[in-house]
């Protein structure tokens, strides 16, 4: 399989670049900034330097012949204004969606967050508020096209060992915390599991071990 990741550099998307590469998949990661490369090749990738906020749908799409599927995973990060929230956290994915549908690329997964598709607290802030906002936008957006397309709503982050276990399900599991490892591995498990297929699923640690919770998500009318 060949999977480009849009934000490649991030640190869900290095793990996941890491994991897919040895199972033997093709990963391309899409940075912005040219002194990412060598972080993405020596994790078992290949890195295209591609600015997401000036790029076109026509650029992009050329970027993905003969590839299986792509995972979202860009992010204005931490200290970005409310602005840069929707110009990548929103746009990047339309132009993301807009370039696999050009290539004919039918598998996009988008990482999204916790809390996406409710109203914003407003205790958190505006630039919160825009976040929120922009990903509940991107997941619309997203799930209005033809796309085979998965939507993953991690909890809070955090950068612990990976423990093998999560809760996953539908909205909604529940606020707590997930390990960018547990991410990368459930992210490898859907890729690898076709039959979970426009969904929209929530992501925290828990007791359930990958395999299972992912094979819990597969549509009674797949099995």
């Amino acid at each position: 399989m060949h999977v480009v990741i849009a934000g490649g550099h991030g640190k869900i998307a290095l793990r996941l670049t890491e994991v897919m590469a040895g199972r033997g998949h093709a990963i391309t990661g899409l940075v912005r900034n040219p002194d990412h490369v060598e972080d993405v090749v020596a994790v078992g990738g290949r890195a295209v330097v591609c600015d997401l906020e000036q790029a076109d749908a026509e650029h992009v799409s050329g970027l993905l012949g003969g590839v299986d599927a792509i995972v979202f995973a860009a992010g204005a990060g931490p200290g970005s204004g409310a602005d840069r929230k929707d110009t990548v956290d929103r746009s990047a994915s339309v132009l993301m969606a807009d370039a696999a549908e050009r290539a004919g690329v039918g598998r996009f997964v988008q990482i999204s967050s916790m809390g996406a598709g409710e109203d914003p607290d407003p205790e958190r802030g505006e630039v919160w508020a825009a976040y929120i906002r922009a990903k509940t936008r991107a997941e619309e957006d997203l799930r209005s096209r033809g796309l085979d397309w998965v939507v993953l709503r991690p909890g809070r982050l955090t950068d612990d060992a990976p423990t093998g276990r999560v809760t996953l399900a539908e909205p909604k599991v529940g606020r707590s915390a997930v390990t960018r490892g547990d991410v990368a591995a459930v992210l490898a498990r859907i890729l690898e599991e076709p039959r979970v297929s426009r969904r929209t699923l929530e992501l925290v640690n828990g007791d359930e071990d990958i395999a299972t919770a992912v094979d819990r998500t597969v549509p009674p009318e797949a099995a």
